[in-house]
């Protein structure tokens, strides 16, 4: 069998790569996740990553991770039951969107839940909601139907809406050099000396040289990328807490199954694992009670994954 090979060239500034005239990547570094799966040369770059003969790739993806930790952390005990119950959360996300029972909702209904799910958890307003429905639902919402979809939202979630005020008085509290955690407690920590929210696992995430400016309704607050100034407020300092301890988890889950088993690959939240052919259901058994277990810090996290077996990455999924 022949197996095709694909020229990945790269065409300017910010390391623009692109394949077979598909963008697969515009940061400096390789990024898999966005190696294109849809298409006429659908998963054909990941079909070219392929398992030595006698062995297959498991590939196995937390589930929803980032929306359960941030229902998690932020104490949204009803939202975090429902996804320890196996719920589908999307439909019922829908369900108060569009007035109806979750299981009377349709697959587009489903779509835009999902979308309000994982687009509204971060304090976006209606604007973005409306451009996020349009580009990842197909929907077309106008904006007075947008602000009642995010008002839907916040009144379904008022720990996470809650969550993004805490962390703006965080935010607050370390441009003056005070530390005021936020979100479950014994969870996160503050070193207002070093500017930084401290993670479980001891790694910071730096607000370097944050800083705040007079605005409009208060003060806006800032802190120095590589790139430049970067804009800080609850929202996007939640997100940044929900996403590091969302590779926390992951990335203890994948030194456990390092022990077994080894890992080639990680892309975004899953893990890539080579196991002998012979071996594979057993392995796949145990990657996935791997990908099922939470830290103690991370007690009553409703961790849930996928996973897939294929003699190549594309083949997996």
């Amino acid at each position: 069998m022949r197996v095709p090979v694909y020229d990945i060239q790269n065409c300017g500034p910010r390391h623009r790569f692109v394949a077979n005239g598909k963008l697969v990547h515009n940061s400096d570094k390789i990024n898999l996740q966005n190696l294109p799966s849809r298409g006429p040369h659908a998963k054909q770059l990941k079909k070219a990553i392929r398992a030595p003969d006698g062995y297959v790739l498991v590939d196995c993806d937390s589930s929803q991770i980032e929306a359960r930790v941030l229902a998690w952390l932020a104490g949204q005990d009803d939202l975090t039951a429902a996804f320890a119950r196996g719920e589908d959360v999307y439909k019922i996300m829908a369900s108060k969107v569009y007035g109806n029972q979750p299981e009377d909702v349709d697959k587009s209904q489903r779509q835009v839940g999902k979308v309000v799910i994982l687009g509204a958890g971060y304090g976006v307003g209606h604007n973005k909601l409306q451009l996020f429905l349009k580009t990842q639902a197909g929907v077309d919402v106008d904006l007075d139907e947008a602000k009642r979809i995010i008002d839907i939202y916040r009144y379904s979630n008022d720990r996470i809406s809650r969550m993004w005020k805490d962390a703006q008085r965080t935010i607050e509290y370390l441009e003056r050099g005070d530390a005021l955690p936020f979100g479950r407690p014994g969870v996160l920590s503050v070193d207002a000396e070093g500017s930084a929210i401290i993670l479980p696992n001891g790694l910071p995430i730096l607000y370097t040289g944050l800083s705040a400016e007079p605005a409009a309704r208060g003060y806006e607050y800032s802190y120095k990328t590589r790139r430049g100034p970067k804009r800080l407020y609850g929202g996007a300092c939640v997100e940044n807490v929900t996403q590091a301890l969302a590779r926390c988890v992951v990335g203890e889950q994948m030194l456990k199954i390092a022990k077994r088993h080894r890992v080639v690959l990680t892309v975004h939240d899953s893990v890539v694992s080579c196991v002998p052919e012979d071996e594979a259901d057993e392995a796949r058994e145990y990657i996935e009670a791997c990908m099922r277990w939470t830290p103690d810090w991370a007690e009553g996290l409703p961790v849930n994954c996928e996973s897939g077996v294929g003699t190549s990455y594309g083949d997996c999924e």
